[in-house]
């Protein structure tokens, strides 16, 4: 059974810089201060809840938890403690900046039971780091990471396409740079630009131009497989839906189902490329799971791939891995 982890969201705390692209309080919908009191509050509901968050995690999101003040950060990781302590969740998220982390972090981590830690890379190219105001280093991020795999932490990565300054060639060689530093899970979050935000005064004067939802798609049809071949899990591909992000987007590559594109296009270029430049009618297999995202949404694959000269039906085969499919023409 899927185990439901509680998000709680430390708005903008501990920050030591502002990004170009941030602005936490319109991506998390909330200005509240996190309280100790709000997390006993949200773990109850979680048991309370439908779905069954027993063994799942306590994850703090949303500004950098290991820089916020010290008392404060270490009132929250008691009150989720206690909820670890009594066998009803499995351990404590937390996400932090590559320079948040440090000796006496991991320690005090560890002692409050903390399992695993998300670092926001965001771009492993120092070029595209300073222009964003990231306030760090990709050495920082190899650093944390080596840190934070010697105490035993899981280990997941951040990263975004579409930065200022940024390419699609950068952007793949991130990916290589995060899948050699082996981290358990990833997060892909193409930019969405947010009213208010430096990006958003780049964008409106001229410097800058965003990363359309079809571009973005596209790049994540290359970066998802890269870190699903390495055995890298990727946890999201997106901007999260909810808050007030529609109504603060004011560019960029935001949609609900981004992820859903990405994934119907790495099965479309699959087919193309199995079928080899043949027509004819023909029948692709792919797990009963990913019907939905071999068809294309709105049937868009079955679409280009009758222009190609395919004609073709879509079934499900259980033997089959994600993302492989079998196409048989008859």
């Amino acid at each position: 059974m899927k185990h439901i982890n509680v998000a709680l969201f430390a708005v903008h705390e501990g920050c030591p810089h502002m990004c170009s692209f941030c602005n936490q309080r319109s991506i998390s919908g909330s200005e509240k201060r996190l309280t100790p009191d709000d997390v006993h509050k949200a773990a109850q509901t979680a048991l309370e809840g439908k779905t069954d968050a027993r063994g799942g995690e306590i994850a703090f999101f949303g500004g950098s938890f290991t820089l916020i003040e010290r008392q404060y950060m270490l009132s929250l990781l008691e009150a989720a403690k206690q909820h670890v302590d009594s066998g009803v969740f499995s351990g404590i998220r937390i996400s932090t900046r590559p320079d948040g982390i440090n000796e006496e972090i991991c320690a005090i981590l560890e002692e409050y039971g903390v399992t695993s830690v998300e670092l926001g890379a965001q771009s492993m190219d120092d070029r595209v780091l300073l222009l964003n105001r990231r306030g760090h280093t990709a050495q920082d991020v190899i650093n944390a990471c080596v840190m934070l795999k010697e105490h035993g932490f899981s280990l997941g990565l951040q990263m975004m396409t579409g930065l200022y300054g940024s390419t699609d060639e950068d952007s793949v060689e991130t990916a290589k740079k995060i899948i050699a530093l082996a981290p358990e899970t990833v997060r892909i979050y193409p930019t969405v630009v947010i009213e208010g935000t430096r990006l958003d005064r780049l964008m409106k004067s001229g410097e800058y131009t965003p990363q359309s939802v079809e571009q973005a798609a596209r790049l994540g049809s290359v970066l998802i497989p890269m870190f699903e071949n390495a055995g890298i899990k990727v946890i999201r591909f997106g901007l999260h839906s909810g808050g007030n992000v529609e109504g603060n987007c004011t560019g960029g590559a935001y949609h609900p189902a981004l992820r859903e594109m990405a994934e119907s296009l790495i099965f479309l270029d699959k087919t193309l490329e199995k079928a080899g430049g043949r027509q004819g009618g023909a029948v692709i297999y792919v797990n009963p799971s990913c019907i939905s995202k071999m068809t294309g949404q709105k049937k868009s694959n079955l679409k280009k791939l009758a222009e190609a000269g395919i004609d073709c039906t879509v079934k499900g085969d259980p033997s089959l891995k994600k993302y492989e499919i079998n196409l048989q023409f008859t």
